[in-house]
């Protein structure tokens, strides 16, 4: 399973790559216009992207974790946030893009759900071992 995962991890994130690399350098794509033909479609899109991103990662990392305090943190979404900061605020300095912080929010609020989801079925699979 995690194999498995790891490898969705990789062929998705090169996807994000992908889509990214045409968004920045002004380029079409079919994707676009399909987030495009639906209300709110780059929010949604964002989210989406996101929330897979981030099961898949956590998954791949085998559910490993630290703590801050209270807090546990699964490693692949903390990998998944330094990306997604890093990825949203370079648009700031990409011309033809722009940061936008309702499109960080997107992002965010699908790496926290699937992080909730990714506990889910960290907690089912310990209590069947």
């Amino acid at each position: 399973m995690y194999k498995l995962a790891a490898v969705a991890a990789i062929c998705f994130f090169s996807f994000i790559l992908w889509v990214i690399y045409l968004a920045n350098s002004g380029s079409n794509s079919i994707f676009f216009d399909f987030v495009r033909s639906f209300p709110y479609g780059d929010k949604l899109g964002h989210l989406c992207l996101f929330e897979i991103l981030t099961l898949f990662v956590i998954v791949a990392t085998r559910f490993r974790s630290f703590s801050t305090g209270s807090l546990r943190i699964y490693f692949g979404a903390a990998i998944v946030v330094i990306f997604v900061l890093g990825e949203e605020m370079s648009q700031a300095f990409i011309p033809g893009r722009s940061f936008d912080l309702v499109d960080l929010s997107a992002d965010i609020i699908g790496i926290l759900t699937f992080t909730y989801v990714a506990t889910l079925i960290d907690k089912r699979l310990t209590e069947n071992l």
